[in-house]
C-alpha cells in the first residue's frame, strides 16, 4: 500500500498526561480520510504531530515516508483550526506571501476561488467578516498543488450553507491524486465524501476503516455508527 501518512507507536504527553497513547494507521494516498473524535481525543495534536509543531514523547510520524519538516511541508498544504491571516495584509498581500513560501501556490486558482465570494484583492484583511476570513484562508490553503491536504475543523463554527461551501471548495480545487485529512467532530456534515475514518477516543485509535464497508457492514451511516461508539463520551 502507499502511504502518504503512518504512524507507528506515536505517543505526545503534556506535563505527563497523554494527549496521543500508542497510535499505530496507515493512511492510503488519494483518498478523503476523516480524523473524527470527541472534542479532546487527541486529533489536533496528532495534526500538529504530522506538521511538525510538535515533537513526539515516544514513536513516528511519517508523511510520504519522510519524518516531518522543510521537505514534507513543502507537499503538504495545512489549514489550522485558529486565524493565520496577517490582519494589516491585503488578500493580495496575503496571495504574495503564500506564493513566495510555496512554488506550488498557484495564485490563479486563488483567484478564481475569490471572485465567487466577491473578494478584491485590495481588501485588508481586517475589514473582512469573519467569515470570510475563514473562507480566504481555506482558499489560500486549497490554492497549493499539494500532495496533502490536512484541515483542522474546518467546518466547526460556520453555518450549514458555508460548510456546504468549504466542502465544494475543497472538493473542486484539490490537486489531482492529492489525500485531504479532514479533522472535525462533525460526522454528518462530511460522512459522504469520506473514503476512510479514523476514530480517536481519549488518544487512542478507536477504530479504523473504509467507510462504505463499515457502512454496508453494519447497516447504518458513519455518523451513527460513531454516535453509538462514543454516546457516553463527556466531550461529545
Amino acid at each position: 500500500m502507499n502511504s502518504i501518512l503512518s504512524a507507528v507507536g506515536l505517543s505526545k504527553s503534556y506535563g505527563g498526561a497523554p494527549a496521543l497513547s500508542n497510535v499505530s494507521l496507515e493512511i492510503p494516498a488519494g483518498g478523503t480520510v476523516g480524523l473524527l473524535g470527541p472534542n479532546g481525543s487527541g486529533k489536533s495534536t496528532f495534526i500538529k504531530l504530522a506538521m511538525g509543531l510538535l515533537q513526539p514523547t515516544a514513536g513516528s510520524i511519517f508523511i510520504d515516508g519522510k519524518r516531518p519538516g522543510v521537505e514534507t511541508k513543502r507537499i503538504t498544504a495545512y489549514l489550522p483550526d485558529a486565524n493565520f491571516l496577517t490582519e494589516w495584509m491585503t488578500v493580495g498581500q496575503m496571495m504574495d506571501y503564500c506564493a513566495d513560501f510555496f512554488a506550488d501556490f498557484s495564485k490563479e486558482k486563488a483567484r478564481a476561488m475569490l471572485a465567487r465570494l466577491s473578494i478584491g484583492e485590495k481588501q485588508r484583511i481586517r475589514t473582512l467578516s469573519k467569515g470570510n476570513k475563514e473562507k480566504v484562508s481555506l482558499i489560500l490553503t486549497m490554492a497549493r498543488n499539494a500532495k496533502l491536504y490536512i484541515l483542522d475543523e474546518p467546518i466547526a463554527g460556520v453555518d450549514p450553507a458555508a460548510r456546504d461551501y468549504i466542502l465544494d471548495t475543497v472538493f473542486s480545487n484539490r490537486a489531482p491524486g492529492s489525500t485531504v485529512i479532514l479533522c472535525t467532530h462533525l460526522i454528518y456534515d462530511v460522512q459522504n465524501v469520506l473514503t476512510q475514518a479514523v476514530f480517536l477516543y481519549q488518544g487512542t485509535v478507536a477504530l479504523n476503516a473504509d467507510v462504505a464497508a463499515l457502512c454496508e457492514k453494519e447497516g447504518k451511516p458513519l455518523d451513527e455508527i460513531f454516535k453509538e461508539m462514543f454516546r457516553w463520551s463527556p466531550n461529545y
